[in-house]
C-alpha cells in the first residue's frame, strides 16, 4: 500500500493538516498515513527542526503532506534551530529541486480577486521553481563585520532539470512557457537563459518559449495575468514571483503547491503558520486540500481522483467560504462541504 507521511508542523498547521487528511482519507482508502515532527514542535521534542526520525520516514514514503512551520515562539532561535532551517532541509534530503505552484482563478468566483474581475478572469498560471539552487544554498553565505555576503550560482545541469519539468507541464497545458531571468545584468541569468532556450531547441520545439525579466514579470503580472501559461524561474525570483501571484485568487489560504524531484513529492499550502488565528478553528483548508489534490496526481499517480477534489473543494468555495475569502464558515464547516462535495458527508 502507498505510504504518505504527514508533517503537520506550526501554528495553523495542524488544523488544516487534519482537514486535509479527512479528504485524504476518504478518496484514497488504502493510503497507509504516518505522522512525525517538524518545524517549531521537532526543536521542542527533538532538539532539532528536522530530525533524524523524520528524515528517516520521508525518504522511505511515497509522498509527504506538510502542514506549515515557524512561529514567534522559535524567531530568536541560532538559525540551527529555527522551523525554517528544517524545512530547507526536508527540501534537501528529498531532492525536490522543482515547485509547482498553480495560481487558477475559479470561474464565478473572479469578485474573490483582489485585481479587477475583467483582469483576473481566466487566470491559470503554473509558476514552475528551482528550488534547490540559487542564492538560499549558497554554501559561503557569512557576516564578516560591517559586511555581509550571499552568493548566487547555477549550473547548466540545474538549469536543464527544472526546465524539463516546466516544458513538460507546458505540454499538458496550452504549450507556451515564460523563462523568467535578469539577464542583462546578472551573469548567472545569462547561464540560465541561454540553457532554457537550448533544451526547447533540442527537445521541445512544440512548445513555444519566450524571455522577460523578472521586473516586467513582477508588473504584468497583477497588469495581465491571463497571459501566462507556465513561468519557470530561479529560486529567488520565484519566491517573490510565486507570493505575488498567489493573491490573485483572493487569498494564500487556497493556494497549494508541489515539489517535486527525483524521490518522493513534498505536498503543501504556501501560507504560512498564521500563530494569531491558531487554535480558533477559522483557518481556510482549502490549500491543504488542494495539496492533497496535487499529491494525488503528481505523487500516487491518480489523476481522476485529484480531480475529484478539486471539484469538491470548488463547489464549497462557492457556498461555505472561510472568513479570509469574506465568509463565516469556520475549518470544520468548509471541510465538511468537501466531503458532501465528494459524496460523502464528514463524519462527527
Amino acid at each position: 500500500m502507498p505510504k504518505v507521511v504527514v508533517l503537520a508542523g506550526d501554528g495553523i498547521g495542524p488544523e488544516v493538516t487534519a482537514a486535509a487528511v479527512e479528504v485524504l482519507r476518504e478518496v484514497a482508502p488504502d493510503v497507509t498515513l504516518e505522522e512525525h515532527l517538524i518545524g517549531g514542535v521537532a526543536v521542542d521534542a527533538h532538539g532539532s527542526p528536522f530530525p533524524d526520525v523524520t528524515r528517516d520516514a520521508v525518504l522511505g514514503a511515497d509522498a509527504v503532506l506538510l502542514g506549515t512551520v515557524g512561529g514567534p515562539k522559535w524567531d530568536g532561535n541560532p538559525r540551527p534551530l529555527r522551523p525554517e532551517t528544517g524545512l530547507l532541509a526536508l527540501r534537501k534530503a528529498m531532492g525536490c529541486f522543482a515547485n509547482l505552484r498553480p495560481v487558477r482563478v475559479l470561474p464565478g468566483l473572479e469578485k474573490l480577486s483582489p485585481l479587477k474581475e475583467e483582469v483576473a478572469r481566466g487566470v491559470d498560471i503554473l509558476i514552475v521553481r528551482e528550488l534547490l539552487g540559487g542564492i538560499y544554498f549558497d554554501g559561503d553565505r557569512r557576516i564578516e563585520g560591517d559586511t555581509a555576503y550571499n552568493t548566487m550560482r547555477y549550473t547548466r545541469s540545474e538549469v536543464e532539470r527544472v526546465s524539463r519539468v516546466a516544458f513538460w507541464a507546458a505540454e499538458q497545458r496550452r504549450g507556451r512557457v515564460t523563462s523568467v531571468d535578469k539577464a542583462n545584468v546578472l551573469e548567472v541569468s545569462e547561464l540560465w537563459r541561454g540553457t532554457v532556450q537550448d533544451l526547447r531547441d533540442r527537445e521541445y520545439r512544440s512548445v513555444k518559449l519566450n524571455h522577460e525579466y523578472v521586473d516586467s514579470v513582477a508588473m504584468l503580472i497583477v497588469k495581465d495575468p491571463a497571459r501566462y501559461d507556465v513561468i519557470v524561474t530561479e529560486n529567488l525570483f520565484g519566491d517573490i514571483l510565486s507570493d505575488l501571484a498567489a493573491v490573485i485568487p483572493g487569498s494564500l489560504g487556497v493556494m497549494p503547491s508541489a515539489s517535486l524531484g527525483d524521490g518522493p513529492g513534498l505536498f503543501e499550502p504556501i501560507h504560512g503558520s498564521a500563530p494569531d488565528i491558531a487554535g480558533q478553528g477559522v483557518a481556510n483548508p482549502a490549500a491543504a486540500i488542494l495539496s492533497v489534490a496535487m499529491l494525488l496526481r503528481h505523487g500516487l499517480k491518480r489523476p481522476d481522483t485529484a480531480n475529484r477534489v478539486e471539484s469538491a473543494v470548488a463547489q464549497a468555495m462557492r457556498g461555505n467560504a472561510t472568513r479570509d475569502l469574506g465568509g463565516t464558515a469556520t475549518t470544520t464547516q468548509f471541510t465538511r462541504a468537501v466531503l458532501e462535495g465528494l459524496g460523502q458527508p464528514a463524519v462527527g
